[in-house]
């Protein structure tokens, strides 16, 4: 079996690092333009030509969203864009208005093209007819179960490759096809500007009664009839990759480092885990491990059919806390360096998180940037240093995980 791919999204350099640092094959950002997350952090054209070199470095390929729908008077600038993608360095471009695949041939004609999730791609034929056109890869819609993903792999060329979402948030429209935002905001989700209505929370009003707000379903937290569950498919690798998906997608361009290192760093090693064994049963410290970053509660979405989940909640859990970055450890008198992100204290039991794993440690004579003994880290951004016995790299991420602490 040829080794599927596993991508994770960047909003920005730290987040792209991250990725890599944490085992993905293959990372998706976004342009300064035409990407559908317009308020991500994003990168321009010296910062996509140098998020390419960084990621060609160490392996791993570098794929750029434009994916949002054009009108006529966006095409001058869009053909600036799309140019400046394919001499960026980049390994594709996503798209999913037909005009950008016209764009590309014309302005960046090496580039090879992957058809996003949102162009709706349900069936072979659509998908044979995006092939036609000149595309390498399908991000299938979110709608397909794996039979029916399994069912089009049968009946594609083999050198179509089919990408899915297996991690993140969902959205309550089709494909991510809303007009929600548009109509309550002025701001265009299919232009990268979506205000994510979806997660407000809702209540009927009675034209008799203005004013007075009734709920429609509740619990302890309000109303959120369109808040979908987060998509979690990580128990499912081994069902992922017998379906023929060619690359397994993490949502989250929006999403903190810490979050991708994390999700990341379990589903590498999941598929990892059943490259080395198909028949080993599935690791249940990694299901543990992807809630340890914030999460709705958790669903397989439309894999095994439509959901029959209620809508969820706007708001997140995680499992722990993301306390400290690691700047460097003083080998000689064993002292890690961190800047700090949420308080903790001295005494205190954390846990460090690393490409390698995980591991529990007792924080040891706190001091701060000046070498002053201190019984707590409370202001963020601070440096500080603790004494531990464990070696410690660049870029570990320190956290309080809850049911531990």
């Amino acid at each position: 079996m040829k080794k599927a791919e596993l991508l994770s999204p960047a909003g920005a350099m730290p987040q792209l690092k991250a990725a890599i640092d944490y085992g993905a094959d293959a990372v998706y950002c976004g342009a300064k333009k035409f990407g559908l997350r317009a308020y991500a952090g994003n990168f321009d054209a010296e910062a996509l030509s140098e998020a390419a070199s960084y990621a060609h470095k160490r392996g791993v390929k570098l794929y750029v969203t434009f994916n949002a729908f054009l009108y006529d008077d966006n095409m001058e600038d869009a053909a600036k864009t799309m140019e400046m993608i394919g001499k960026s360095g980049a390994d594709a471009a996503i798209v999913s208005d037909i005009a950008a695949i016209l764009l590309a041939k014309e302005h960046a004609p090496n580039l090879p093209i992957h058809v996003s999730t949102q162009a709706n791609t349900l069936n072979s034929l659509s998908a044979r007819h995006w092939y036609e056109l000149g595309a390498s890869r399908i991000i299938l819609a979110r709608e397909l179960s794996l039979e029916r993903i399994s069912s089009m792999r049968e009946k594609l060329p083999e050198d179509l490759e089919l990408e899915a979402f297996v991690h993140g948030a969902m959205c309550a429209s089709y494909s991510g096809r809303c007009v929600l935002s548009n109509h309550l905001s002025g701001r265009d989700a299919n232009q990268g500007g979506c205000v994510q209505p979806c997660r407000w929370k809702y209540a009927l009003v009675e034209e008799k009664r203005p004013g007075k707000y009734l709920p429609i379903a509740e619990d302890e937290n309000g109303t959120y009839i369109y808040s979908a569950n987060d998509l979690c498919m990580i128990e499912h690798v081994p069902e992922l990759l017998k379906a023929g998906i060619s690359s397994l997608k993490i949502e989250g361009r929006m999403k903190t480092e810490y979050y991708v290192a994390t999700v990341t760093g379990a589903y590498r090693r999941a598929m990892d885990n059943f490259y080395a064994d198909p028949e080993a049963p599935f690791d249940k410290t990694l299901l543990d491990e992807v809630k340890r970053a914030s999460h709705r509660p958790l669903s397989t979405g439309f894999y095994y059919g439509k959901p029959d989940s209620p809508p969820g909640t706007a708001e997140y859990k995680q499992d722990s806390v993301f306390v400290a970055n690691v700047i460097s450890y003083d080998s000689e008198n064993k002292r890690v360096h961190v800047r700090q992100r949420n308080k903790f204290l001295n005494g205190e039991t954390l846990t460090r998180l690393s490409p390698e794993g995980t591991v529990s440690f007792k924080v040891e004579d706190l001091r701060d940037d000046e070498g002053k003994t201190v019984e707590s880290a409370p202001h963020p951004m601070q440096r500080l240093s603790f004494k531990c016995d464990i070696p410690m790299n660049e870029g570990d991420f320190i956290r309080r995980d809850l049911d531990k602490s």
